[in-house]
């Protein structure tokens, strides 16, 4: 029988801790909740790879070390409230649960919410409510959010997302541009977010976070 347990310490000590992630609320968390649980079955012997997972098309579970690392930056307390966007089977969402102090979780397709609901109540996450809905339009009527995290890599932040960012909030994001990925962090201060450069990282687009195609005649 798999030893999920150990594989957890493994992942946290040789992918999370080596990436600079000291908080201890990110490091008791991901060792506490079980990432094999939020992936399909046929997956379950990757969830600790140290690489993404496919849950299915077009949805990714980050890596964990680039999950920590957004997490670190994004230095999250207990009163947060936090919109988890593309949520995937509920992990990350989980994860996060036990650091702030309520998380929306958006997905799109109904029975990977449900699927996800279910998971979550096993995993007893009473504090995450699933939203269904478009990625690219948040959970407005959840919200304003103290923090945004993206489950995936965008090229543009849709003006619905952003508007949906409290005063003084944060948000995380994996942009790519020429299939180069960088983590930005970003800051709400007169209602324009301010970005910085936090780390390199890669992932996915995910649907309705792609640039605008142009066409030239």
């Amino acid at each position: 029988m798999t030893d999920f347990a150990t594989r957890r310490r493994m992942m946290v000590d040789t992918q999370v801790r080596p990436s600079d992630v000291t908080e201890f609320p990110i490091i008791e968390s991901m060792l506490t909740v079980p990432r094999e649980k939020f992936v399909p079955v046929e997956k379950v012997e990757a969830a600790y790879s140290g690489d993404h997972v496919e849950l299915w098309s077009g949805r990714h579970l980050l890596d964990a070390r680039l999950f920590a690392k957004m997490l670190e930056v994004l230095d999250l307390t207990n009163d947060d409230l936090v919109l988890d966007i593309g949520a995937g089977l509920g992990y990350s969402s989980a994860v996060i649960a036990r650091i702030a102090e309520a998380v929306i979780a958006v997905e799109d397709d109904e029975a990977q919410v449900a699927e996800a609901q279910s998971l979550l109540s096993e995993n007893h996450s009473d504090n995450v409510v699933f939203h269904t809905g478009s990625l690219a339009d948040g959970a407005a009527e959840h919200g304003p959010y103290d923090v945004i995290i993206i489950q995936g890599g965008v090229e543009v932040v849709p003006a619905a997302i952003a508007d949906q960012l409290k005063e003084g909030g944060r948000i995380a994001c994996i942009f790519i541009e020429n299939a180069l990925g960088t983590v930005r962090v970003g800051h709400k201060l007169e209602g324009e977010i301010a970005w910085r450069h936090a780390f390199n990282g890669t992932a996915p687009v995910l649907k309705g976070f792609e640039k605008a195609t142009e066409f030239a005649l």
